[in-house]
């Protein structure tokens, strides 16, 4: 699968992108300066910053090179050469390194690098879903390459956060309640929707960009054996049996079968995932626990990537990337009705 390529505003995202070394396997940019979310308008949209993700064969070199073009983008932690900076990335929070409030082009940017290899292994697994999450929304892909291992788990991904939604939805639901439960996947057990974001941001997201969920689900709706989709009333109707549940639940990314079969399965009783997938199924509350695996999966990611972005951002930096976010909360607040 290649994601929807970007067309509008191309011109202004590829020099942006000529900044930085080449060697992405997949680049592309996200969040609320790129697609349009409820209540908010251009101008805001121009302040907000702007948000990347870059995935890349190899950190080390990739790092090395930036560090030569854009040394200034690092926090104190340049100091301790790419090979450290690429073990940083890898080896604590989501895999991912960030580095934000980078002046480009008269905007505010903040880019994260993740190692292809990571990137496949959460597209497929869901081990953090940190990644994985932000693709299940529409997002403005600026270069993929042709990797059919990429392609397919980017597709894997995709189908697997359908799947989970329609564990969690009932029999019959709408395409907006299928968009909103598959948004907000990635935000369930994330600390900062306590502190720090706008508590509708999911609803902001889906409302003002159905068409671009459409884009990106359609086909997978109209293919998928667990569902009848009828696009012109914009409604779906999937098999809640144990058996339809059963079936969906092996579907799952391991990772969130694993935090199934922990919050299940009693203490030494080690039944297979199998076994205990098919308690789950003939479950009632079956929706629930999977609710909880993600929420489990989500909270620990987000918390140390969190602490991992006080370091490669800097104590100046994220004391003032906290203010922004809070201020969007702020008005957030400000507009919802009394």
């Amino acid at each position: 699968m290649t994601l929807p390529a970007l067309q509008k505003n191309s011109v202004f995202f590829r020099k942006i992108l000529s900044q930085f070394p080449q060697d992405f396997s997949l680049a592309f940019a996200y969040g609320s300066a790129v697609f349009s979310q409820n209540g908010s308008c251009q101008g805001q949209m121009r302040r907000n910053m702007l948000d990347f993700v870059f995935a890349v064969d190899d950190p080390v070199t990739w790092h090395t090179m930036n560090l030569m073009e854009n040394r200034k983008h690092y926090s104190f932690l340049r100091f301790l050469g790419p090979k450290h900076i690429s073990r940083i990335q890898s080896e604590s929070g989501a895999g991912v390194y960030f580095n934000t409030l980078i002046p480009a082009d008269d905007r505010l940017i903040k880019y994260g690098v993740i190692s292809t290899e990571a990137l496949i292994d959460d597209l497929l697994h869901w081990k953090t879903l940190y990644v994985a999450g932000r693709l299940h929304k529409p997002v403005r892909v600026l270069l993929q390459n042709e990797s059919g291992k990429l392609r397919s788990a980017l597709l894997g991904n995709l189908k697997s956060a359908v799947i989970a939604s329609f564990l969690m939805l009932p029999e019959s639901f709408s395409e907006e309640e299928l968009f909103l439960q598959i948004a907000g996947l990635s935000y369930s057990g994330d600390w900062r929707m306590v502190i720090g974001e706008d508590k509708a941001k999911v609803s902001n997201i889906v409302k003002e960009n159905m068409h671009d969920f459409r884009r990106l689900y359609s086909r997978i709706l109209q293919e998928c054996p667990q569902v009848v989709y009828k696009p012109q009333q914009g409604r779906l109707e999937v098999d809640k049996s144990p058996e339809g549940q059963f079936t969906q639940l092996m579907a799952l990314p391991r990772s969130l079968q694993q935090k199934i079969t922990v919050l299940v399965d009693r203490p030494g009783k080690n039944r297979d995932v199998e076994e205990i997938l098919l308690q789950v199924a003939q479950d009632p509350d079956c929706g629930s626990v999977v609710q909880q695996g993600i929420s489990s999966i989500v909270k620990t990611s987000s918390l140390t990537q969190s602490a991992k972005g006080i370091a490669t951002a800097g104590l100046f930096k994220t004391v003032s990337y906290s203010a922004r976010k809070l201020q969007k909360m702020w008005r957030g607040w400000r507009r919802k009705p009394s």
